[in-house]
């Protein structure tokens, strides 16, 4: 594979949060999540939200393949142990070659340099594909919980860096 995955800027958000938007747009469509229901979902990312995770010290990084834009994710660090990967996208024409695997290699790989010892992830429960792909990486799957605010269960699953348990 030619792909290289590098941080972004600010001057990135635009062309980050369409690829995000695109992303989870089949997401969207199949839970039935729209801008009334579930206003923070990735399916309705704006480039504002990139800046203002960027000014809180959200870091994305962006795949491209032979120069162009095929997914991204991002890495928060919730504090000096424990990293949020967040955002993960591929875009559905450029999935199943491997990217998807490559972000988040490459957001465990940084959450370790930063010196986290767990990354955490949170996603639709009912997500059953998703969960078992994230499973075969090397994530444990935690608690479920509902959200007031979110018309959907959310599942959390970490994973442990540097021979840690999650």
């Amino acid at each position: 594979m030619n792909f290289e995955i590098r941080p972004c800027l600010e001057a990135d958000a635009g062309i980050l949060a369409e690829t995000i938007r695109v992303a989870f747009r089949d997401v969207a469509e199949r839970f039935g999540l729209t801008r009334e229901n579930a206003p923070r979902h990735p399916s309705n990312c704006s480039p504002d939200w990139i800046e203002k995770d960027m000014a809180r010290g959200v870091v994305y990084y962006m795949l491209e393949d032979g120069g162009r834009a095929s997914g991204c994710v991002a890495l928060e660090m919730a504090n000096a142990e424990v990293g949020y990967l967040e955002r993960l996208a591929v875009l559905p024409e450029r999935r199943r070659r491997g990217f998807g695997r490559a972000l988040v290699a490459h957001a465990l790989s940084e959450a370790a340099r930063r010196g986290a010892r767990r990354v955490n992830i949170g996603m639709i429960a009912e997500q059953a594909e998703l969960k078992d792909w994230y499973r075969g990486l090397g994530f444990v799957e935690g608690e479920t919980r509902e959200f007031a605010h979110l018309p959907f269960r959310v599942t959390f699953l970490s994973q442990g860096i540097q021979g840690e348990e999650p």
